[in-house]
């Protein structure tokens, strides 16, 4: 994943489960898909007191990620990723949020990945 300049908090590898897919056959279990977050928060780190209100609270967030792909079924990883993305940018003190989501469904294949980002309007 590409990262912006600046300090970032990065989560990588999320285990969630999410119904999706584009046959319904596919949705009708959830699969397995991993998530990697670049959080960029609002204040650089050396402008910000050593204390956890300061920052992104990481469990929180990926509390948040594993609850939205839970949520509903979806045909695309690219709309999975662009929720995850528009909802952790809002719920979030952050300037800028990059998402990669890892599916692991197409043989003689590592795994098919989407990325987005996406950043705070000033």
């Amino acid at each position: 994943m590409h990262a912006a300049p600046g300090d970032w908090i990065e989560i990588r590898g999320l285990e969630i489960a999410a119904h999706i897919g584009v046959p319904d056959e596919e949705r009708a279990a959830p699969q397995r898909l991993l998530v990697d977050l670049h959080l960029h928060p609002l204040r650089d780190f050396s402008r910000m007191p050593d204390a956890i209100d300061a920052t992104v609270d990481y469990f929180t967030v990926t509390q948040r990620v594993i609850a939205l792909a839970a949520g509903r079924p979806r045909q695309l990883l690219e709309t999975l990723a662009d929720e995850i993305a528009t909802t952790v940018l809002r719920e979030f003190a952050l300037q800028r949020v990059a998402v990669t989501v890892r599916k692991f469904i197409l043989p003689n294949t590592e795994f098919v990945a989407v990325h987005c980002a996406r950043e705070r309007n000033r």
